[in-house]
């Protein structure tokens, strides 16, 4: 009977270790999910939402709703609320939540802001009430 308990035991846990780690991205150790958490809901007034995901969101790793100012630079939400990198002159970000731009792999951060690509880095965008900001790790073309 202990064999049997035992035997239970050791492939429930086993079962257990192996879902968890379905969810996960081996390299960052970051939970990815592969559905699109970003709604077309509006948001909250003296807020942004920020969605970070990868490949033109066939995953996404973490959604936001963070309280600003409008006129507050969006590197120093980013600084704020995420694990960033970024270059040099501190005007792109190369790398969030430990997930990084890649010359080996051709990758890079890019981002959106309601829809559209603004015309400044990220340490000269200015946040508005409402904005809904989308950085997505793309394959280069």
């Amino acid at each position: 009977m202990k064999k049997l308990l035992l035997f239970l035991f050791i492939i429930i846990l086993s079962i257990l270790v192996a879902c968890t780690e379905d969810n996960k991205d081996t390299e960052s150790n970051i939970r990815v999910t592969t559905t699109d958490t970003s709604s077309g809901d509006e948001v909250e007034s003296g807020h942004a939402r920020i969605t970070i995901s990868l490949y033109d969101g066939e995953q996404y790793l973490s959604e936001l709703e963070v309280p600003i100012e409008d006129g507050t630079l969006l590197l120093d939400v980013m600084e704020e609320n995420f694990y960033i990198e970024t270059n040099d002159n501190e005007t792109e970000i190369t790398s969030i939540e430990r997930m990084a731009e890649s010359e080996e792999e051709k990758t890079n951060w890019t981002y959106t802001v309601n829809g559209e690509t603004p015309s400044v880095t990220v340490d000269e965008y200015e946040l508005s009430s409402g904005d809904k900001i989308i950085f997505d790790l793309k394959e280069l073309k």
